[in-house]
């Protein structure tokens, strides 16, 4: 990864990711610290705190892909490995957003309440878009080779990672014992 001529592209993509990324690890923090006054789930899911929150995920994701263009193999990884490895992460992530969208739909996927899911790809994980989108962004990490894009990515991954925590209290608050007993039986991740 060569750090000594970055450029105004790079520069920006990874202020962008990283500036997206620490909105939405605050967001999901305060959340966790006051769940009475969260931000996410939202307690109202009004039209701004959907765009903000989609604003800086899809900034997250921007920014590796443009990074990881900016450094393609900067790491020097075999073809095979990055081909055979990152495609496929790619495009199961994909797969399965896309069914998790469908299954639940976009206003559940954005913060609504709506008849809780405990089956199909809910069966095996209580979060399989949050899942998906970690493999994506891994996925593309692994494809680009690209230092920067790995970097980005991993903020991406944690975040993603910490969004359940934020909204499993307000998941047994709207569900009641039907999401604690959902709980019991099905992993948080895999």
């Amino acid at each position: 990864m060569d750090t000594t001529m970055l450029t105004n592209i790079e520069i920006a993509s990874l202020l962008i990711g990283g500036i997206a990324g620490s909105y939405l690890l605050g967001a999901f923090a305060w959340s966790i610290i006051f769940p009475g006054r969260r931000v996410w789930p939202p307690t109202e899911a009004t039209s701004g705190i959907k765009i903000r929150v989609w604003l800086a995920t899809v900034a997250i994701f921007a920014a590796t892909v443009m990074l990881g263009v900016a450094n393609w193999n900067s790491f020097h990884w075999p073809a095979p490995v990055r081909w055979g490895v990152g495609v496929p992460l790619i495009l199961i992530g994909n797969l399965v957003v896309w069914m998790g969208v469908f299954k639940i739909g976009l206003g559940t996927t954005n913060g609504e309440i709506a008849e809780l899911k405990t089956d199909g790809l809910y069966g095996f994980s209580r979060n399989p878009q949050y899942m998906a989108d970690m493999a994506i962004l891994l996925g593309w990490a692994v494809l680009s080779a690209s230092g920067w894009a790995i970097i980005v990515a991993c903020i991406g991954i944690i975040v993603l990672a910490a969004a359940p925590f934020a909204e499993e209290p307000w998941l047994e608050e709207a569900y009641g014992e039907n999401y604690i007993a959902y709980t019991s039986q099905t992993r948080r991740y895999l």
